[in-house]
């Protein structure tokens, strides 16, 4: 930083985001297969690729910002900004599954029997699993936010265990919503219903996967001393996404669990 006069960052060539743009498209490609085959094999050397690109150019991020000093303070606002649009964004693709399912809940069509849930769907009891969900979750927000103030007090041994505790809370939460698929007495080509159930649930799940990993990686970094009081944003990002990801299930409770049911 010292050879320019500016304190923004000019990154470096890399090679990660056209080994990454490929891993996503064997992904993409591989579950076609898979769909239509039966064969996972491009598919997985896809999730191979796309793991192997995430360390490399995680690893190159924190070696810019925590070794060498290229995440500056304007380097930093523009990242929280960056985060804040993507946050926009998942909310808005959110907001596409919501709509869906509402605009065929409250007007029933004569193919559904013209009721909600439809004829033949035995809905999941939202006082069950969906509930412990729920309370686990919420219990995750909690832990997460006494991991972003105890890392501003400087209590590394508070954060470690608070943050221990959230990435535990996210496992499990993933663990019960696999074992509730695996119990569902429908699946995603039973109607609307199963269509929207599946693909909304289904995608909060995967950012649920997301946000267990981010933390993960924040876990590790923060035992490896990456984090300060002052200069800790790798972990204030997975916080707010984490967030988020608790106020969307929130919404998917209350009108789908509980009130679709």
């Amino acid at each position: 930083m010292k050879m320019q006069n500016h304190p923004f960052h000019l990154v470096d060539q890399s090679p990660w985001p056209l080994t990454g743009s490929i891993g996503v498209m064997t992904i993409a490609s591989g579950a076609v297969v898979w769909f239509h085959m039966n064969s996972y094999n491009l598919m997985l050397l896809g999730i191979i690729i796309t793991l192997l690109t995430m360390y490399q150019w995680w690893r190159d991020i924190v070696r810019e910002g925590t070794y060498q000093g290229m995440h500056t303070s304007k380097v930093v606002d523009g990242l929280k900004m960056g985060m804040i649009l993507f946050i926009i964004s998942e909310v808005l693709f959110f907001i596409s599954f919501f709509w869906a399912f509402f605009h065929s809940s409250l007007s029933p069509t004569v193919e559904v029997g013209m009721i909600w849930p439809p004829s033949g769907i035995t809905t999941f009891n939202p006082l069950e699993i969906p509930l412990l969900n729920t309370m686990i979750l919420l219990c995750s927000g909690i832990t997460v936010t006494w991991a972003h103030h105890s890392l501003m007090e400087n209590d590394h041994s508070n954060t470690t265990t608070s943050l221990t505790l959230t990435v535990m809370l996210g496992l499990i939460f993933t663990f019960l919503q696999g074992y509730e698929y695996l119990e569902a007495s429908f699946n995603i080509s039973d109607s609307i219903f199963g269509s929207t159930f599946f693909v909304s649930t289904g995608f909060h799940g995967i950012h649920v996967i997301v946000g267990t990993t981010f933390l993960s990686v924040c876990l590790m970094r923060h035992t490896n001393n990456h984090f300060s009081s002052s200069h800790h944003f790798g972990f204030e990002a997975a916080a707010w996404y984490w967030h988020f990801v608790d106020v969307v299930w929130l919404f998917l409770y209350i009108s789908i669990y509980w009130w679709g049911s």
